[in-house]
């Protein structure tokens, strides 16, 4: 008995800093979620996939205090058309957001739902997490589902004209936040969401992403700015028949970061494309976790993360495929890789593939290397300072990985604050 009692009293410890909230439809599902947490527990050191990162930071009871950074640059994004829905250390900012009516999609916040009786969140909050349990457990998922307030929830009816924005704003050194949205998207319905900001000293988010047949959903999504911060995020999303889902992470700094995307293929002929890339200095530690799941004929997937590691940075991968029975034509790629820029960092990759099915095309792979020393010596035969030569070959590097975004204007962006990351940093 020693050892469900070790486990749990980091648990119990958490939840006596949180109230559960009552009422309104989504209470059943906090219920749930809570008693998920505590048959689970809170993730420990021995965990299978938390063995290489320590999750002490994301499970004591209070913050590790987290300096403010103050914003020298344009915000990215900033000279895009879009809907900006603003959230000041995990709550809702009205102020600072633009009027959330926009043709093609209906956009709720979680505190306003908490309190009714019926609304169509009711379906989706808080059943993707109980889906992505299996079968491995995410007790920091089950968390924001039992606890969080706020966040919002998206309904997308048709093809919004402009993308919807979400703005993170860390103002307070302590700020522990959980925040939770649900995204639908209805048959036919294509949006792009756009994510960026520290958020918070610590944050856990869910994001439960429903996709039905023939729908599509571009998310494009920028961590950066605030380094002392550390984060955990969930992605749950559920597709149908033709429907695709392409999502495209950029992380600069942070100092502990786990980005974990769930990703069921339920309907024929799906597309999934989850890419990611990060630059790392320092004291940075950041993890992609990633399963993906075939349960569909004819669908597509791609796992494509590069990490560009420094100073004692430490990047992990851990990526799997799994094809269930029947699930013929699956094809299946994943990547993982990393240019590491000096001896002293790390980087941790667990790529897995497990197959039921015997008509499929899947593959995999992983590989960490130091810079091209044959392109740098034939960039500074050239002419080109040392240092903007090893910007320019990580940016190369990184290009697979940006590839994945459809949008070339976001692109392009994310790719200007790489480089002026980069450049502050050479």
């Amino acid at each position: 008995m020693a050892l469900p009692d070790l486990k749990q009293d980091p648990t119990e410890a958490r939840l006596a800093r949180l109230t559960l909230p009552e009422g309104g439809c989504l209470a059943p599902a906090r219920q749930e979620a809570l008693a998920r947490l505590r048959a689970m527990g809170l993730p420990q050191r021995r965990d299978e996939y938390w063995k290489f990162t320590r999750p002490d930071a994301l499970i004591q009871p209070d913050p590790i205090p987290a300096s403010v950074g103050v914003l020298d640059e344009t915000p990215i994004f900033d000279a895009i058309d879009r809907l900006k829905i603003v959230f000041v250390d995990g709550v809702f900012d009205p102020e600072a957001s633009d009027d959330l009516t926009l043709e093609g999609v209906q956009i709720d916040r979680i505190a306003d739902i908490c309190g009714k009786d019926i609304h169509w969140t009711k379906d989706i909050f808080g059943v993707l997490e109980a889906r992505g349990q299996t079968p491995v457990a995410r007790p920091l998922a089950a968390l924001s589902t039992a606890f969080a307030t706020d966040g919002v929830a998206i309904h997308v009816t048709g093809k919004p004209a402009k993308p919807i924005s979400l703005i993170y704003r860390h103002e307070n050194e302590t700020s522990d936040v959980l925040l939770h949205h649900v995204i639908r998207v209805d048959p036919g319905a294509v949006a792009t969401i756009l994510e960026n900001g520290p958020a918070a000293a610590r944050l856990n988010k869910v994001t439960e992403i429903d996709i039905a047949d023939g729908g599509t959903l571009h998310h494009v999504r920028a961590q950066g700015r605030d380094h002392e911060r550390r984060a955990a995020t969930h992605m749950f999303t559920r597709m149908g028949e033709g429907s695709v889902y392409k999502s495209f992470t950029l992380t600069v700094n942070g100092v502990l970061t786990r980005n974990e995307q769930v990703v069921e293929l339920t309907g024929d002929n799906a597309i999934a494309h989850v890419a990611g890339a990060c630059v790392g200095d320092g004291d940075f530690h950041h993890d992609d976790t990633v399963f993906i799941t075939h349960d569909a004929q004819n669908c597509e997937s791609r796992q494509v993360f590069k990490k560009v590691l420094r100073n004692g940075a430490v990047g992990v991968f851990q990526g799997k495929i799994l094809v269930k029975p029947g699930a013929q034509k699956t094809d299946g790629y994943q990547i993982s890789q990393s240019l590491m820029l000096d001896d002293d960092s790390q980087f941790l990759a667990k790529p897995e593939l497990e197959i039921y099915a015997d008509d499929v095309a899947c593959s995999h792979g992983s590989t960490s290397g130091a810079i091209d020393e044959e392109g740098l010596f034939y960039l500074r035969s050239r002419g080109v300072p040392k240092g903007e030569a090893t910007d320019l070959l990580t940016q190369a590097f990184l290009a697979e990985a940006l590839d994945e975004i459809e949008d070339k204007t976001l692109s392009e962006d994310l790719l200007e604050r790489l480089r002026g990351w980069l450049t502050r940093r050479r």
